[in-house]
């Protein structure tokens, strides 16, 4: 295969497939629309806003950026172990992946389990219900992530596999989304404010 050959294969099949990156530009788009609209919401109401944001704990939201920051850059070491076909490694770095997966959640559990007991429900103003819409679609997401991370693993641990290099890029592109949507939630929801 030569390079032009290669050049648009690379354009018209990114890595993880066209479907996953029409799928992850739909769901940016949709966190977007939302932020944008919290920072509307916010403009129309400042004190609100800021009053609201102070209950928040930057120290846990900013923790948690850390395990998924952490965690993407495993699930790409876990990408660059399988080009180079060092299964064992792959599968070491993705179960690293799953690990920061899991402490964010055990961690954003504990945040809203703080949250609720204080009486900052969904309901409770319009900072808070951004709040809980935005941290729980991101929730579903990461839970989403961790149960395709699980099945590639499980699908690269058995004798005769069937796992292909492109359900691990599909895998690793749906991961990477999450944390960049993290990081667009993160700074928005815990800082601007």
């Amino acid at each position: 295969m030569n390079n032009a050959t290669l050049n648009y294969k690379n354009i018209y099949y990114p890595p993880g497939g066209i479907l996953m990156w029409i799928i992850i530009f739909l769901e940016l788009f949709t966190f977007g629309i939302a932020l944008i609209a919290m920072v509307y919401s916010g403009k129309e109401t400042p004190e609100l806003f800021h009053e609201s944001s102070q209950y928040l704990n930057t120290t846990i939201g900013a923790v948690n950026t850390v395990f998924l920051i952490m965690s993407g850059f495993f699930m790409a070491t876990s990408v660059h172990y399988l080009k180079q076909q060092k299964l064992h490694k792959t599968k070491l770095f993705l179960k690293l992946t799953m690990l920061g997966g899991f402490l964010f959640l055990a961690l954003k559990g504990f945040e809203y389990y703080d949250k609720i007991d204080a009486g900052f429900n969904i309901g409770y103003n319009t900072f808070f219900s951004y709040y809980w819409m935005l941290t729980l679609f991101h929730v579903v997401h990461v839970l989403v992530g961790l149960v395709i991370l699980a099945s590639v693993h499980f699908g690269l641990s058995k004798a005769n596999s069937t796992t292909k290099n492109e359900d691990v890029e599909a895998s690793a592109a749906f991961w990477h989304m999450c944390d960049l949507i993290w990081l667009l939630l993160f700074p928005i929801i815990y800082l601007l404010f």
